[in-house]
């Protein structure tokens, strides 16, 4: 693995450090363009969820795609893919 690779594995698992992104990512995963449900089950506010998204799309995780007045986000990044279904492995939610 190259050095460029190496980080920017460390900067995913730093943004993937924070709960909330780690269960947004996996909403996504499970359910892509769900962000409305994402943020009403979680119990973020607005402005909130825009943050953590804006953190995993500047890091190649997620990217965006207008639906009419709403985004739609998909995961892309397969290492952060790897390193969520490492976290929930053995737990049911």
């Amino acid at each position: 693995m190259n050095h460029a690779e190496f980080l920017r594995r460390t900067t995913i698992m730093k943004v993937l450090a924070h709960p909330d992104r780690l269960f947004i990512l996996r909403g996504l995963y499970l359910s892509r363009c769900k962000v409305g449900e994402i943020q009403e089950k979680m119990g973020l506010t607005q402005s909130g969820l825009s943050q953590h998204l804006s953190k995993m799309r500047d890091v190649g995780i997620i990217v965006g795609e207008r639906s009419g007045k709403e985004i739609c986000y998909r995961v892309t990044d397969d290492f952060a893919i790897e390193l969520m279904n490492s976290v929930f492995k053995d737990m049911t939610l």
